[in-house]
């Protein structure tokens, strides 16, 4: 038992003396590799029978010695005792009972310990495949396996991180994450070999779409089963347990609408990505990692970007398939919320980001759609904290302005603000002042949000100063076609002082943004320069080549010393007001703030005579839940928070023709 000596790093912090946590909160590494053996032990001490010579009057003083180590001895087994509780055997989430219709494929935990298992530092973990690795955290991680009950919160990233079952506090708890950007909506500066393997068809210009297409042509290459393969290949767990490793302790998670299933004429993999999704989850759970689940695309395109699905025009709430497109984004807006608002999962998924860069969008309509979504989703979740997730909107490249006094009084909305350099009038070839630019950019109009719309994060930034990395702007045009110096292509050419500037430029974010995502966790080999070509936007390979801090508490201080602070506006004080965090006040929204957010909007009705609509007359949505190996002894839950909800879906009118969501040529459905 050396290991639990006082000043063992996994448990000199417990209780109290560290971060504010009560005993029973603590969920620290406890060292035993068969974790039922060792509660049977630890729930048995023994005790030798006191020899005759004990109660002389000249063995008095031994006799009080004795008793107090013994006594120490049994406060620490019970305090071993309650963390091995709390941390493993008694999660704070309730098990349901059912499944959802429809089946998931998350894999469970089908290989490595039967019984409950809390991992740190230097631990063998054995993926589903029957290959292993080295679990590598020095920041005092745990994971923990629990085959009995799948839904154990015990897990924590970081020992000054909170393990999934304690209270995370926005506005108090640092949100340090990184987003899995490229997985489930691949694009091609992130994930090029998938792209470039139909380089030579002018038809593929970069976005799902026109790939999807492609490899439907391509049977003998695989077809659209090869949008699987990326997958399954694309990121492993392998990936969440290097980014608890990384001192990150958020994943920001892009979806598709595909997860969801598609319509007619829509060429993407179906049905397939949501099995990712709860892979996704379970490799989170495990790590103690929160999500930050974000619906990246919609349907029609919600801002004609390539990363919307298809690239090229907006068609979300802008044409005259506008209500059919927002009332389709319902359906998986509200199935969504429905299945992270379980007790299984709302410590897991604390944030949900309804509609990533909606731009080309009428603000009025935007703002009566966000409502609408609000006014649904707490309709499912109840009012206040830790009922439901956080609704995260987009401010649209709108800037944070626009939103300071949207919905004041809304029970936990958050403003995800993206903060890029890259995209800029010029591609400057020097670093110039830009290493300390995030500090005064950023830090001062978020720390000004933060104090008049709640929360506020940076759901996206990256180290680019410049748009220069392979199909950045143009899968068409690689960085020196755009007139970019092709060093900031070839990471292998960087200086140890351009790596310093590197270092420099992602501390002064980390600092200045506060809580963050950033783009992308890593980004995939060419093949055709055989390189990591866009290597600023790589997290991994940062922190890998050293211009990444492998923690980001570090990053205190780096504005100051970089001569950009402290300045008294440029850093968030706080607490957040009650009614932000679901306390005092929470959805108390003056009727003024909603006025002319009627749902749907005069200006959205406007867009067709009469308008295409669907009706509220489908199965209820619910998505499919993961299936648990035969050890578990709790069940699935059903996939749906609110019995009381039973509406259906949003599905077309029977015997009627619609105008194509992505690129309407007619105005009206004929009937």
């Amino acid at each position: 038992m050396a290991s639990l000596h006082p000043e063992d790093p996994y448990m000199k912090h417990r209780g109290a003396a560290y971060s504010g946590h009560t005993p029973t909160q603590s969920v620290e590494y406890i060292p035993m590799h068969d974790a039922d053996a060792s509660r049977e032990i630890l729930m048995q001490p023994q005790q030798a029978a006191a020899p005759a010579w004990a109660n002389t009057p000249k063995r008095k003083n031994q006799k009080r010695r004795i008793l107090i180590i013994v006594g120490a001895l049994v406060v620490l087994v019970i305090i071993i005792v309650v963390v091995v509780y709390f941390a493993a055997i008694k999660p704070k989430s309730k098990s349901g009972s059912g499944s959802g219709s429809g089946s998931g494929k998350s894999n469970g935990t089908t290989t490595g310990p039967t019984k409950l298992f809390i991992g740190k530092d230097g631990d063998t973990v054995t993926k589903e495949d029957g290959t292993s690795f080295t679990y590598k955290n020095r920041h005092g991680g745990i994971f923990v396996i629990d085959p009995q009950n799948p839904y154990n919160d015990g897990a924590r990233p970081q020992s000054w991180t909170k393990a999934l079952n304690e209270t995370w506090k926005f506005g108090e708890d640092k949100i340090f994450g990184v987003n899995l950007g490229g997985w489930l909506v691949p694009e091609p500066f992130i994930a090029p070999a998938l792209y470039e393997k139909y380089f030579d068809d002018p038809s593929v210009v970069g976005d799902e779409w026109t790939l999807s297409e492609a490899m439907t042509k391509d049977q003998a290459g695989g077809g659209l089963k090869q949008m699987e393969t990326h997958y399954q290949t694309f990121i492993t767990e392998e990936d969440f347990a290097q980014i608890a490793g990384a001192g990150l302790n958020w994943i920001r998670l892009p979806v598709g609408l595909n997860a969801f299933g598609t319509i007619e004429g829509e060429p993407f993999l179906a049905n397939t990505s949501w099995t990712y999704v709860l892979k996704a989850f379970e490799w989170a759970r495990k790590y103690g990692l929160r999500i930050n689940i974000d619906l990246h695309t919609l349907p029609g395109s919600q801002n004609s970007l390539n990363h919307s699905g298809k690239q090229g025009r907006t068609a979300w709430m802008t044409s005259s398939m506008g209500l059919v497109n927002a009332q389709r984004s319902m359906n998986f807006m509200r199935g969504v919320a429905e299945f992270i608002s379980q007790p299984e999962y709302k410590n897991l998924v604390p944030i949900f980001g309804i509609a990533n860069e909606p731009q080309g969008q009428d603000q009025g309509n935007m703002k009566a759609f966000y409502y609408e979504m609000y006014k649904e989703i707490r309709a499912i979740t109840g009012v206040g904290e830790g009922k439901g997730p956080y609704i995260s909107i987009s401010d649209g490249f709108q800037g944070l302005g626009a939103w300071e006094t949207y919905l004041t009084g809304a029970d936990r909305l958050a403003l995800d603000w993206h903060v890029y350099f890259a995209f800029g009038a010029d591609n400057s070839p020097v670093f110039g002042d830009y290493p300390k630019a995030p500090c005064g950019a950023w830090g001062v109009p978020l720390n000004h949000s933060l104090g008049t719309f709640g929360f506020t994060y940076a759901g996206e930034w990256s180290l680019a100063f410049n748009d220069c990395g392979l199909y950045i702007r143009d899968f068409r045009k690689d960085a020196q076609t755009q007139g970019c110096d092709p060093t900031w292509t070839d990471y292998e050419k960087w200086t140890p002082d351009t790596k310093a500037q590197f270092m420099t430029f992602a501390k002064t974010h980390m600092e200045a943004i506060a809580n963050f995502f950033f783009w992308t966790w890593k980004t995939g080999v060419s093949s055709r320069t055989g390189k990591i070509s866009a290597p600023m936007w790589n997290y991994q390979l940062g922190l890998e080549q050293g211009w990444i801090p492998d923690d980001p508490r570090t990053a205190t201080g780096t504005c100051e010393a970089a001569g950009a602070g402290p300045k008294e506006d440029q850093y968030f004080n706080g607490p957040l007001k009650p009614w932000q965090t679901g306390g005092a006040g929470a959805d108390t929204i003056a009727p003024a703030a909603t006025a002319g957010l009627d749902w749907p909007p005069p200006a959205l009705l406007s867009l067709g005579s009469p308008l295409p609509t669907l009706t509220a007359t489908g199965p209820v949505p619910i998505l499919p839940t993961p299936t648990f190996p035969p050890s578990a002894t709790v069940t699935e839950a059903k996939g749906w928070a609110d019995p009381q909800d039973k509406t259906g879906a949003y599905v077309p009118v029977a015997n009627c023709k619609y105008p194509d969501s992505w690129n309407p040529t007619e105005n009206a459905m004929t009937c």
